[in-house]
């Protein structure tokens, strides 16, 4: 009898060491807290779930497990599994895809900045890129245009931003350098101390991240037609840990993406629609540029910004001006 139940207690353990080691557990570095920016990321650890029964899990850290300006670095050594980052931060890192910073590229609406994002990720030039960082690109993070919040007298001429100094990182610092204004590119969690010790006069970001970061709550002021640019953030996956899933797990994984895009898009569409009542509701005021002045701003930054990018990723070695077009491509398809 005691021979029957080792042998039975054997297989009980056996069985349930073969089912631990079957369950697949990733760890996913953001930073700040849930919000519209991070929708995507919880959505897909949600679907992933539900579509392996439990068997593939997702652990998202908002900050616990590195700096933002980390995640890659992370990645690349498989500290974590997924992160999220934004092409700013490091742009030597990862300077094919800072592309999609550029300043004034016409992206109008989250569905046509989806679109871009996937079609440069896509691109042999790209993976190879991020490839260097033992990372895989997942998916973008979709965020409208840019605009400013500040404090004191709105700014509301190009002869304004001479001398102001304005968070701002990647091509939207590159723009606002141009017409005298100063960049500086703290993170989004300093960004409200910057702003209120005065080490900036403005800040820029997309409207999630006014609300989550808090500049919105000590803005006098906020640029509703600006539109500079965006950042580009994507969500990556460290390569090794990508080939080890399961046939079954990659293919949960691959096809929640679209599904947790879309509920990023509604979501965000949510906050969009609420923005006219925040600002109402904080007192802020709202700063509409002249048609003039906004000609002038393209005029001085988008042509020349974007013809030394060209020739200075040329000279790495990158598809400067193939990247450029499929962006341009990309917009027309969508558009017909």
């Amino acid at each position: 009898m005691k021979s029957i139940l080792g042998k039975t207690a054997i297989v009980a353990l056996t069985v349930a060491f073969a089912s631990e080691a079957a369950a697949t557990e990733w760890n996913v570095s953001v930073w700040g807290k849930r919000r519209a920016f991070t929708e995507h990321v919880e959505r897909l650890a949600e679907l992933v779930s539900e579509k392996t029964n439990g068997e593939f899990t997702m652990n998202i850290s908002y900050g616990g497990l590195s700096k933002n300006r980390e995640n890659l670095d992370g990645i690349s050594i498989g500290a974590f599994e997924m992160a999220q980052f934004c092409a700013g931060y490091h742009r030597d890192k990862n300077p094919t895809i800072t592309v999609l910073e550029l300043p004034f590229l016409g992206v109008n609406t989250l569905a046509e900045e989806v679109a871009v994002s996937h079609a440069v990720y896509g691109h042999p030039a790209v993976q190879a890129d991020l490839a260097r960082w033992n990372a895989r690109l997942l998916m973008t993070s979709p965020m409208p245009q840019y605009n400013i919040v500040g404090t004191g007298e709105a700014r509301d001429e190009l002869g304004e931003f001479d001398g102001m100094r304005v968070r701002a990182t990647g091509g939207i610092g590159k723009a606002f350098e141009a017409v005298g204004g100063v960049p500086t590119s703290v993170t989004a969690t300093e960004a409200y101390n910057a702003m209120e010790s005065g080490v900036v006069d403005t800040v820029a970001f997309a409207q999630h991240a006014h609300l989550a970061f808090r500049t919105i709550d000590i803005a006098d002021w906020w640029t509703e037609n600006l539109n500079p640019g965006t950042v580009n953030c994507p969500v990556v996956v460290n390569t090794d840990a990508y080939d080890a899933l399961s046939d079954s797990e990659r293919e949960a994984l691959d096809s929640s993406v679209d599904e947790a895009i879309t509920h990023y898009l509604e979501n965000y569409g949510e906050l969009l629609a609420r923005w006219d009542g925040i600002l109402e509701e904080k007192g802020v005021e709202r700063v509409t540029l002249s048609e003039g002045e906004l000609a002038q701003f393209r005029a001085t930054a988008a042509d020349p910004i974007r013809e030394q990018w060209i020739t200075d990723m040329s000279a790495q070695g990158i598809p400067a001006q193939e990247l450029y077009d499929l962006v341009q491509s990309t917009l027309a398809a969508q558009r017909n």
